[in-house]
């Protein structure tokens, strides 16, 4: 292929994203069980393949330009510029808005960790803050890091293949994860399990989800 392919070939970059990335990944997620180490095995494959492609090599740009059809003098490592053809402000763009989810995803995700851990600590079901709107916000926040990441700000061949398994992947775990649960807590948790989604809040309660993460972040 000899069209020129903007923002690529950054490999020290990609390198320092996986890393760190990683990093995150197995410290807050702590798998222990063979089933979490599995979720956590497919999402730290999500993040390097994102993140080469973010910095390395765009093979996702490379397959569209020479089997899809993609065919332009001027590409883009980000797909959205090249599919659109709106350069740099396509770029921007869709960073925005990702990043956008992307911390929004985070924030959920750390506050959701938050709530769980002292909870164990004091041997207590948590049904309040933002497990009153989610069952799994923690996983919810994962699921909306990953999509803003991976789909709106640098869509690729292999994050938009590895979310859906992703979903599925912590779907099963939640069930394994609600029987152990059951186990310890009884009717508690099966009267709670019918008051409150798994992952996606109720339309009405989603502003009161993002605001629920800002506010336990403020008083932490």
């Amino acid at each position: 292929m000899s069209e020129n392919i903007a923002h690529s070939g950054v490999w020290i970059m990609a390198l320092i994203m996986i890393v760190i990335a990683s990093w995150f990944l197995y410290k807050y997620l702590a798998p222990k069980s063979w089933h979490e180490w599995a979720g956590a095995g497919v999402v730290q494959a999500f993040i390097i393949a994102l993140y080469a492609e973010m910095y390395g090599f765009p093979l996702t740009i490379y397959l569209l330009a020479r089997f899809g059809g993609l065919d332009r003098t001027e590409l883009n490592a980000n797909l959205w510029s090249s599919l659109m053809g709106m350069g740099e402000t396509g770029m921007m763009i869709s960073m925005v808005l990702g990043y956008l989810l992307l911390f929004v995803g985070i924030g959920l995700f750390f506050q959701g960790w938050r709530q769980v851990y002292k909870a164990k600590e004091q041997n207590k079901l948590v049904t309040d803050g933002l497990y009153a709107l989610a069952r799994h916000p923690q996983y919810t926040g994962l699921f909306i890091a990953l999509f803003g990441e991976g789909v709106v700000h640098w869509p690729t061949v292999f994050s938009i293949g590895l979310l859906p398994l992703i979903v599925f992947i912590y779907y099963r775990l939640s069930l394994r994860e609600e029987a152990k649960v059951i186990q310890q807590f009884g009717q508690q948790y099966l009267d709670y399990q019918k008051r409150v989604p798994m992952f996606i809040p109720r339309y009405s309660k989603w502003k009161a989800f993002i605001q629920q993460a800002s506010i336990e972040s403020e008083k932490n």
